[in-house]
C-alpha cells in the first residue's frame, strides 16, 4: 500500500495496478504470495503503519512493479495487524521485502532503498538483467573454491569501480573462505553506511559472523558422536550444524537445523530458525543448500 495514496482494503488491487499490487492477510498469505509465486515472481513488502522509511520505499516498489507491466507482483501486509507471518519469516526490522518464486523465498532487502536497486532487484528476479556479467563469473569461482581467481575478479571490479558494492563483499567472502577473517572485516568496514543494506553486503556480513562463530564450535566428529548418542541433545546439534558450514558443507549444516527445527522449533526462542535464515543470507539465493532449505523450512512453516 502507498502511503502517499488511499489504503486499500486487504486481498484488492491497488487502483490502476493491473492486479499486480494487492494487500493480504494472514489466511490469504499463502494464496496470495507461495501459490500466485508458481505463475510469476511476488514481492512481499512487510511494512506497518508508524515505519517512515516504508513511506519511502512503497511508491519506489509500486512504480517499479507497474514498470515491469505484469513480471512480477507485489503483496503487502502490515505486520500489526498481522504479525504471524513476518514472525515465522524471523522479520525483526521494516521495510523488510521477500521474494517468492516458484512457491519459494528466493532473496530479499531490508530497509529503505533508492529507486535504481529497486529496478536492479527486480530486473535480477525476473531475468532481465544483463550487466554483472563478471562478477556471476567471479561468484561462480568462489563457489567452486577457485578463490585466488575470484579475489582477482572481485579485485578488478572494484578498481574500474570503487564503489561497487557487489564487488567488495565478494573479496571480503574471498578473505572469509581463505581464512583472514581479519582482512575480510576491514573489506567490509569500508563499505559506506548508506549501502550496508545491500544484499550482498549483508549476505557477506552474516558469512562473516559465521566463520566468527564457527571458530568456537568445537570437533565435528566429536559434536557427531553426541547427537548420535543423544538426538535431542538439541545444543549439540546446533553446535554441529555450525561446524559443519564452517567447514563448507551448507547441505549438512541446514539438515541438522532442520531436524532440530522439527523436532522442537521453539528451542531457545526459535534458534533454530533464526541460525537457518542467517545461513540463507551468506549462502546466497542460488547456493542449492539454500533452495533446498528455504523449501523445507517453508513447508513446515506453512503446513
Amino acid at each position: 500500500m502507498s502511503m502517499d495514496g488511499p489504503i486499500l482494503t486487504e486481498g484488492t488491487p491497488a487502483p490502476g495496478a493491473g492486479g499486480f499490487i494487492k494487500n493480504t492477510t494472514t489466511a490469504e498469505f499463502v494464496k496470495d504470495v507461495v501459490e500466485a509465486s508458481r505463475d510469476v515472481p511476488v514481492l512481499v513488502d512487510f511494512w506497518a503503519p508508524w515505519c517512515g522509511p516504508c513511506k519511502q520505499l512503497a511508491p519506489l516498489l509500486e512504480k517499479a512493479v507497474r514498470a515491469a507491466k505484469g513480471q512480477v507482483r507485489l503483496v503487502k501486509l502490515n505486520i500489526d495487524e498481522h504479525p504471524e507471518i513476518p514472525g515465522q519469516m524471523g522479520v525483526q526490522s521494516i521495510p523488510a521485502v521477500f521474494a517468492f518464486k516458484n512457491g519459494q523465498p528466493v532473496d530479499g532487502f531490508m530497509g529503505a532503498m533508492p529507486e535504481s536497486k529497486i529496478e536492479a532487484f527486480i530486473a535480477r528476479l525476473i531475468g532481465a538483467d544483463d550487466q554483472g556479467a563478471d562478477l556471476e563469473a567471479a561468484e561462480q569461482a568462489l563457489a567452486a573454491d577457485e578463490v585466488n581467481l575470484a579475489a582477482q575478479m572481485f579485485g578488478q571490479a572494484l578498481q574500474e569501480n570503487p564503489e561497487n558494492v557487489q564487488a567488495a563483499a565478494g573479496l571480503a567472502k574471498c578473505y572469509i573462505k581463505a581464512g583472514d577473517v581479519a582482512r575480510a572485516e576491514q573489506t567490509l568496514q569500508m563499505i559506506p553506511e548508506e549501502k550496508a543494506n545491500d544484499p550482498a553486503v549483508m549476505s557477506a556480513k552474516a558469512e562473516l559472523d559465521l566463520a566468527q562463530k564457527s571458530e568456537d564450535t568445537g570437533d565435528i566428529d566429536a559434536l557427531r558422536e553426541a547427537v548420535e548418542a543423544n538426538p535431542d541433545d538439541h545444543q549439540a546439534r546446533f553446535d554441529l550444524s555450525l561446524a559443519l558450514n564452517g567447514k563448507g558443507d551448507h547441505m549438512g549444516a541446514a539438515e541438522e537445523l532442520l531436524t532440530l527445527f522439527r523436532k522442537d522449533r521453539d528451542w531457545n526462542d526459535g534458534a533454530a530458525r533464526t541460525q537457518l535464515l542467517q545461513f540463507f543470507e551468506a549462502w546466497g539465493p542460488k547456493d542449492p543448500a539454500t533452495a533446498k532449505g528455504r523449501q523445507k523450512l517453508s513447508s513446515m512453516l506453512f503446513a
